[in-house]
C-alpha cells in the first residue's frame, strides 16, 4: 500500500467525519477552485480507499461493545460497582448506587447466557431440538418427488375431511 501524503492523510480523515469529498478536499488543504475534482479522484485512489475503509472499520469496532464487555458490565451492575444518578423534586443527587432491582435484573441478564438450573437447561435442550426437527422436516420436504407431495396432500385431505364430517379423527 503507498503511503499517503499528509494532505491525503487529512482529506482521508475529514471525509470520515463528514463523507463529503469536496469539502474534505477544502479542509486538507487543496485548492476550493479544485477541491470538487480533487476529492472524486481521491476516492477512487486504491490506496485512499482502502485507508477510508480500515479506519472505518476500526471506528465501528471501536463503538459496538462486544459480549465480554457486555458480561463485564453487567458484572459490575450486579456487584453493585456502578452508580447512577438520581433525579428528586429536590435535586440531582450523583454517584448513587445502583438500586437492588437493577442489580438483580443484571443478575437474570448473566444468567440467561449461562443457564445453570434444571428448568432453563431443559427448556434450551427443547428449543434446539425444535429447531433441529424443524430443519429435518425441511431436509425431508426438499427431497420429495411430486409424487410423494401428491400422496401426501392425498392423506391430508382424507384426514381433513373424516376430522370435519365426524369431529374427531378415527
Amino acid at each position: 500500500m503507498s503511503k499517503l501524503t499528509i494532505k491525503q492523510h487529512k482529506f482521508c480523515d475529514e471525509y470520515i467525519k463528514s463523507g463529503n469529498a469536496t469539502d474534505a478536499a477544502t479542509k486538507a488543504g487543496y485548492s476550493p477552485k479544485t477541491a470538487k475534482a480533487i476529492g472524486q479522484e481521491n476516492l477512487t485512489k486504491p490506496y485512499l480507499k482502502a485507508y477510508i475503509e480500515k479506519r472505518l472499520k476500526q471506528l465501528e469496532s471501536e463503538k459496538i461493545a462486544g459480549a465480554r464487555e457486555v458480561l463485564e458490565y453487567l458484572s459490575s451492575v450486579m456487584r453493585g460497582e456502578q452508580t447512577e444518578s438520581v433525579a428528586t423534586a429536590k435535586c440531582v443527587y450523583n454517584g448513587v448506587p445502583v438500586s437492588a432491582k437493577d442489580r438483580i435484573n443484571a443478575a437474570k441478564e448473566i444468567l440467561k447466557r449461562y443457564p445453570s438450573d434444571p428448568m432453563t437447561k431443559a427448556q434450551l435442550r427443547k428449543t434446539v431440538a425444535d429447531a433441529e426437527l424443524a430443519e429435518e422436516k425441511v431436509k425431508a420436504a426438499k427431497q420429495m418427488t411430486n409424487e410423494d407431495n401428491k400422496v401426501l396432500n392425498d392423506v391430508l385431505d382424507n384426514l381433513e375431511k373424516g376430522v370435519l364430517e365426524n369431529g374427531h379423527v378415527d
